[in-house]
């Protein structure tokens, strides 16, 4: 329980600093494919880490891994002191936002044809080109790399950053993400649980070593989500785009969300009836653990889009907000599923996980049409100067 204690509080803050340094120092327009390669370096972490842990654990031990694990981070630590500068940083120039305003402003004052989409974001880079002749050539300075950089401002900054994700949870449209990130994310933990108790006992009999690899197939799924998601999302939301005279809202990328929550339900499916009645491994394997890769590289990554779209000023504060969601269900998930197998068997664990899944991307069907709305609602919010 101690080392639980200790694990959450470290790597609490590495699941949420890294969606508030893509907020430091990259562009609103970049922010969506940062924020996608960060979820897929998040959970094809958790994919690898079976795939080494199993052969570990059955040829030098399970202990080795919680080494090899002391080793990274160690190496991790050190690269952190010396090569990785605070990025945070408070502009004396017009933010962000006033820019962005004021390029939206040029644009809509102009006839915008129908299909030229990333206009907006275009003038956008133009316009801080011009403010920033430096733009893409400083480097950090030596005060960036000081262990302590807290002053009157920097401490105001800590406090406003701890606050403004609790007040983000009251916000529609993140609560949204936050749940479809949540239970989406906990399709996948379904397998990371419950692949041991399955495939370790009669008829399959397998060692550590074999359900290790079987997390391949939920990598390779990964791949297909990422391959798949970006292209498929875009598509969908040119598509809405054109008929609104090339207007982009964005609600327009939700739709996308559709055809990964049939494969999650598929994949679902076929994990907890093949676990119950003892289907061939093949199946459950190939068909199951893939399509659970494949919707947690997509789905996550379009409902974080979405409110990151809708509150770009906060979007590392929204992905905190997410991560804090998200780690409470996984804990309680991974306390009572266990013993709920035991007692009830496989399916009504994971129906219920997929239930409560399919459930919250229902939302976004209302989402969708009342979206703009919603965020009418929160307009006035303070967070859009932050």
């Amino acid at each position: 329980m101690g080392a639980c204690v200790l694990n959450g509080f470290g790597a609490g803050p590495a699941e949420t600093s890294q969606p508030e340094i893509i907020t430091d120092i990259m562009f609103l327009h970049e922010r969506g494919a940062y924020n996608t390669l960060y979820f897929t370096a998040y959970f094809g972490s958790l994919m690898v880490g079976p795939i080494i842990a199993g052969p570990m654990a059955e040829h030098i031990g399970w202990r080795s891994f919680f080494w090899l694990n002391v080793g990274i981070l160690g190496i991790v630590l050190l690269l952190q002191i010396f090569l990785f500068p605070e990025t945070k940083w408070q502009r004396s120039r017009p933010d962000e936002t006033r820019v962005n305003q004021n390029a939206a402003q040029r644009v809509s004052s102009e006839p915008e044809k129908p299909g030229v989409v990333h206009q907006k974001e275009n003038i956008e880079v133009e316009d801080a080109a011009e403010r920033d002749p430096y733009l893409h050539r400083g480097t950090p300075s030596k005060k960036q790399f000081k262990l302590w950089q807290l002053d009157g401002n920097n401490m105001k900054t800590v406090l406003t950053s701890f606050l403004i994700p609790w007040k983000l949870l009251a916000f529609p449209i993140v609560e949204l993400a936050a749940f479809v990130v949540s239970w989406s994310a906990s399709c996948f933990l379904t397998l990371n649980l419950t692949q041991s108790q399955a495939f370790a006992e009669p008829p399959y009999n397998f060692n550590s070593q074999t359900i290790g690899f079987f997390n391949f197939a939920i990598l390779i799924g990964a791949f297909i989500g990422l391959a798949t998601n970006g292209p498929f999302s875009d598509w969908i939301s040119m598509k809405a785009t054109r008929k609104n005279k090339g207007i982009r809202e964005p609600e327009m990328r939700l739709p996308a969300m559709a055809v990964y929550v049939v494969i999650m339900i598929i994949g679902n499916f076929v994990v907890a009836f093949g676990y119950e009645y003892k289907w061939d491994w093949r199946a459950i394997v190939i068909i199951g653990y893939t399509a659970a890769g494949i919707q947690v590289a997509a789905l996550p990554a379009i409902a974080s889009t979405y409110a990151v779209d809708s509150y770009k000023p906060v979007a590392g504060s929204i992905f905190v907000s997410i991560t804090v969601n998200k780690n409470v269900w996984g804990y309680g998930f991974s306390k009572f599923i266990t013993p709920w197998v035991e007692e009830s068997g496989f399916v009504k664990p994971i129906m219920l996980n997929m239930c409560l899944c399919t459930l919250w991307c229902l939302f976004a069907i209302p989402f969708y049409f009342y979206g703009k709305k919603f965020r009418g609602w929160t307009a006035k919010s303070s967070v859009h100067k932050m």
